[in-house]
């Protein structure tokens, strides 16, 4: 099994322990006199095997993240990381240039000449090119975690 189709079950179980929970809060209580609309203690059952298999799929993703080497990248980990970073960097960034700008600010600007001048404190093009090329190196980045994704064995 590849890495990526392990992460595609991994995703597809955390979803389905999702719903189980859903339907087992759902159903552990219900009037007497009445009958539940599904057995709470059968899903919980349900539920319970599932997440034995994600913590099993998610033991071998960490460990084949571990182990994948990706050149200048490093580990996959390390990959991983740093795009982790970059996301929050470009966050940062973003707000910091649109706050900068005046973004959302009703009433940007003056109205009569007599009030004071709101300024910016940051140079908003350039904290927008930073943004930009920032957003690139993500994309390039992700780029090289998908192949390695899909060329990577899944370890046991």
């Amino acid at each position: 099994m590849k890495l990526a189709e392990a992460l595609a079950e991994r995703a597809e179980a955390s979803r389905r322990v999702e719903q189980l929970r859903t339907r087992v809060v759902g159903s552990a209580r219900y009037q007497e006199g009445e009958t539940p609309a599904e057995d709470a203690a059968e899903l919980l059952a349900e539920a319970g095997e599932v997440l034995g298999t994600l913590e099993t799929l998610i033991r071998r993703i960490n460990r084949t993240n571990a182990a994948v080497e990706m050149g200048q990248d490093g580990t996959l980990t390390d990959a991983l990381a740093r795009r982790d970073v970059l996301r929050l960097r470009h966050s940062v960034v973003t707000a910091a240039a649109d706050a900068a700008a005046g973004t959302g600010e009703r009433g940007y600007g003056r109205q009569l000449r007599s009030e004071l001048m709101v300024l910016s404190a940051l140079p908003v093009a350039e904290l927008r090119r930073q943004a930009d090329d920032i957003a690139r190196e993500i994309r390039e980045i992700d780029m090289r975690i998908q192949r390695a994704n899909w060329e990577a064995d899944l370890l046991d």
